[in-house]
């Protein structure tokens, strides 16, 4: 599941999470646009700034992209093991990547990264089938376009067979975040004492998924998806939530990594849909990651949502798409 269809965004493994440093108060008038938001948008919000030119993406930036999943993916997981008590979990590196798994009907069940550092022998590819094979459950592979094209051709002369696709989109953020506060709602950390009115209103909106563009394969049920959750939390994601009239609208998270703002979700109690709680999130977050130093803001969607009309009208750009490959056990 795509990231702020919830996931991703990411969505992970190993290496330590850089943190997102407070928001910061004093706004720049530099970093608004003067332009008037079109009829129809949320107040405070623009369509992409025409001076921003669009992002190429090529294998080095992909590389990085892969890397933070990779490490998010890596990092969730071995939070399942540590904090959560899943003695089932594991992450194993494989060519540059990982083959993660949080326990059964984790959103982090799958093998991330691969493409840029070599490909994998079928001696590790044995080995991470067995090890999913183990738990009753599928290997699944998300493949970078730009990755190794032979890793396509291993896997699925391995029997893995393609079932859909998620698109990556990114937004250059040196030239600082953009975006303003959207009036009405009110966008914080979330903090230990409501973490659980975090937790509540990302699993609810998360039942009442986007029902625009390719319906995506997967389904998790509310445990797996609160456990994932808190996995998240534990690998160190910073949490926002939001309100609007006083009262909980929705909530998301993000994690600074090796300048790689990564987006890691984001959702919106259904009675607040409509409102600009998710431009309000967004424009809170990029604000943030901005701040901790990082260049390239990444979000995951599914091709053709809700979600990523809404990322795009906030000046991000398709980079690539992933193929989801699947081997049953």
């Amino acid at each position: 599941m795509p990231a702020d269809d919830w996931f991703g965004e990411g969505a992970r493994r190993g290496a330590t999470t850089s943190s997102v440093p407070d928001p910061r108060a004093d706004q720049r008038s530099g970093n608004r646009s003067t332009r008037p938001p079109r009829r129809g948008h949320p107040a405070g919000v623009t369509d992409h700034p025409p001076t921003r030119a669009p992002l190429f993406c090529g294998t080095a930036l992909a590389e990085r992209i892969e890397r933070a999943e990779t490490e998010l993916m890596s990092t969730s997981a071995t939070a399942a093991r540590d904090h959560r008590g899943e003695r089932t979990a594991f992450a194993i590196p494989l060519a540059g990547g990982v083959a993660a798994y949080a326990g059964p009907g984790s959103p982090f069940n799958k093998v991330a990264g691969l493409g840029f550092a070599g490909v994998p022998d079928d001696a590790a590819l044995v080995e991470v089938e067995r090890a999913f094979a183990e738990r009753g459950a599928p290997v699944q592979v998300e493949l970078s376009t730009l990755a190794d094209p032979e890793i396509g051709a291993r896997l699925t002369a391995r029997g893995y067979r393609l079932v859909s696709f998620e698109d990556v989109l990114g937004r250059d953020l040196t030239g600082g975040p953009g975006g303003a506060p959207v009036p009405g709602i009110e966008v914080g950390r979330s903090t230990d004492a409501d973490f659980e009115e975090w937790l509540d209103v990302v699993v609810d909106a998360f039942a009442h998924p986007d029902a625009e563009g390719v319906p995506s394969h997967e389904e998790f049920p509310r445990r797996a998806v609160a456990d994932a959750m808190r996995d998240f939390v534990a690998a160190g994601v910073v949490r926002y939530l939001a309100r609007r009239d006083g009262l909980v609208a929705g909530g998301a998270s993000a994690r600074a990594a090796a300048g790689i703002a990564q987006l890691t979700g984001a959702a919106t109690a259904p009675a607040h849909r409509r409102h600009g709680v998710q431009t309000a999130l967004l424009a809170a977050r990029l604000a943030d990651l901005a701040a901790a130093g990082c260049d390239v803001a990444v979000v995951t969607t599914q091709p053709g949502s809700r979600s990523q009309r809404n990322v795009q009208r906030h000046g991000f750009d398709l980079l690539y798409t992933r193929a989801v490959l699947v081997r049953e056990p």
